[in-house]
């Protein structure tokens, strides 16, 4: 039986299961604290893996909430599927017919950009971004055609999630509880604690940025495993699960040194591991990760914890100082260990 087609082992509001016997659920502890050693020099602040709805390994505080810099654009994916399903969001509009607009103005190419475009990181739109973390170094602008080159660039997530607020009259944080963290049963969920960031001046779309802890981060990818589906209800429409981890970009276009092309705001692993085959990525700043492994039933959330007053100057252009981290490709070869705690 299929993760999806499984009844989820987390009813609503109730805690995450640890599973008894680490050995009998089909894993090494002697793996896995091989691998636990390899935690303790990094900047790790905690890290679970879970397989099948329950907890095989955990480090570290799993019910700290703090920021997730950008694995909260995976999140804003899950969040369009409903709304595209209904006929609310349409991928084929163009930013022009949507009215999206700058104060200095937008250039003709650039405003037949689709939301599709958007949600690939391919828009063409090369406008100074609201909120720091994309690629700084962007082309001269009215020269690319929209959806052809792939340019990692918060101008195109920060419009993404103005459309979506526009499209369905939900606040991205509002839609986060109703969509996601209310009938999933989030336990840390603060909607207080959400909030819009960015810079003053440089456009009028600023950062729509996420607070949650590294246990209801895995739900979320849970959820994904499970096609969607959450005690009886569908969540997320399993077509556009599907849809939304296809690779539309791969590593060479993406020009990724860890070997990851990208979705829908989803990065997509290309290890030959068949554990990794169909794995798809949140991936945020600082360390801040949630892999879902399909192939093997199994959700691995790694955290780096920084301070909310750090992440609100950081987005603010207040400090531009960088924290020790976690990057990609550091975690990605954690993960692989963990795959090889397997039995």
């Amino acid at each position: 039986m299929s993760a999806a087609d499984a009844t989820p082992c987390i009813a609503d509001r109730e805690p995450w299961k640890t599973v008894g016997d680490v050995a009998a659920a089909g894993w090494s502890s002697a793996k896995l604290a091989e691998m636990e050693a390899r935690l303790y020099p990094m900047a790790t602040t905690s890290m679970m893996v879970a397989q099948g709805g329950e907890i095989v390994y955990r480090y570290g505080n799993l019910s700290d909430v703090s920021y997730l810099a950008s694995a909260r654009k995976s999140i804003l994916s899950m969040l369009f599927g409903r709304y595209v399903a209904e006929g609310k969001i349409d991928l084929d509009m163009t930013i022009g017919e949507i009215g999206v607009e700058e104060e200095d103005g937008l250039l003709p190419l650039e405003k037949t950009a689709k939301v599709e475009d958007l949600l690939t990181s391919s828009s063409g739109v090369y406008h100074a971004a609201g909120s720091p973390g994309g690629n700084e170094n962007t082309p001269e602008r009215g020269k690319t055609k929209p959806g052809s080159v792939f340019l990692y660039n918060n101008w195109d997530f920060n419009v993404l999630g103005a459309i979506f607020e526009k499209r369905t009259g939900k606040t991205v944080f509002q839609a986060l509880k109703e969509d996601l963290a209310d009938p999933l049963g989030f336990e840390d969920f603060d909607i207080n604690r959400q909030r819009m960031m960015g810079y003053e001046n440089q456009s009028r779309y600023l950062a729509y940025h996420l607070f949650l802890s590294a246990r209801d981060m895995a739900r979320l990818g849970q959820l994904m495993l499970q096609g969607g589906k959450w005690g009886g209800r569908t969540i997320v429409p399993e077509s556009w699960i599907a849809e939304s981890t296809e690779m539309r970009f791969t590593p060479e276009q993406t020009k990724s040194k860890e070997g990851l092309g990208y979705g829908y705001l989803w990065w997509l692993p290309t290890s030959n591991d068949p554990s990794f085959k169909g794995a798809f990525l949140m991936n945020g700043n600082f360390g801040q990760f949630v892999l879902c492994l399909p192939a093997i039933d199994t959700v691995v959330v790694h955290r780096r914890a920084v301070t909310d007053e750090f992440a609100i100057a950081r987005n603010q252009g207040e400090t531009t100082y960088e924290p020790t981290k976690v990057s990609a490709g550091d975690f990605l070869s954690i993960a692989e260990t963990v795959v090889a705690a397997r039995t």
